[in-house]
């Protein structure tokens, strides 16, 4: 599974969304199931997943599936 792969199915897992979701133009509150409860288990999720420790600033500003992307290589996981 391919890093990608993985953050995609951090989000459909931490938001409960389909298997087969779209998730690469998620924006945060643009659904219903991404609340600010939703955010923090999604920020958690994706610690988990990748291994990283998020910090406060960049949790505040993951308000996409690009911003994770984006987030995300800076700690170090090319997601591609």
């Amino acid at each position: 599974m391919t890093e990608l792969q993985r953050l995609r199915a951090a989000f459909r897992t931490a938001l409960d969304l389909p298997v087969d979701a779209p998730v690469d133009d998620l924006r945060y509150q643009d659904n219903e199931k991404w609340d600010s409860l939703a955010h923090m288990s999604l920020v958690a999720t994706i610690e988990d997943e990748f291994s990283v420790m998020i910090d406060t600033d960049d949790v505040i500003g993951l308000s996409s599936f690009e911003e994770a992307v984006r987030i995300l290589g800076k700690y170090g996981v090319d997601v591609k």
